[in-house]
């Protein structure tokens, strides 16, 4: 498809959109060594799924009787529960967004 007005080139007069995040730079340029989406994504899940397991290990400690610190059992139930939520609502914008991505029509 041609543009024959000369619209799709430019964007009336706005400057270029320049990328931002962890891999941008002040130039506008990605920095191929900083991490992806995809893989912050992940050590952030990994970190989350980490702190169910030593909540859940916590809890089972502190049932079985090996250890008597209940303030730290709960501050770690507690910690993993805000961090799953947390990655919870990332969860929810993202398919929010990838909803609205397919309401665009090309």
């Amino acid at each position: 498809m041609s543009d024959p007005l000369g619209l799709i080139g430019s964007a009336g007069g706005l400057p270029p959109i320049r990328p931002a995040g962890p891999g941008a730079t002040p130039g506008g340029k990605i920095d191929p060594s900083a991490p992806s989406f995809k893989d912050l994504l992940m050590q952030n899940i990994k970190e989350v799924n980490d702190l169910e397991l030593d909540a859940s290990a916590a809890v089972e400690d502190l049932a079985a009787g090996r250890r008597s610190d209940a303030e730290t059992v709960l501050l770690a139930t507690q910690k993993a529960d805000m961090a799953f939520q947390m990655l919870l609502q990332v969860r929810n914008k993202v398919v929010d967004a990838y909803d609205e991505l397919k309401q665009i029509r090309v």
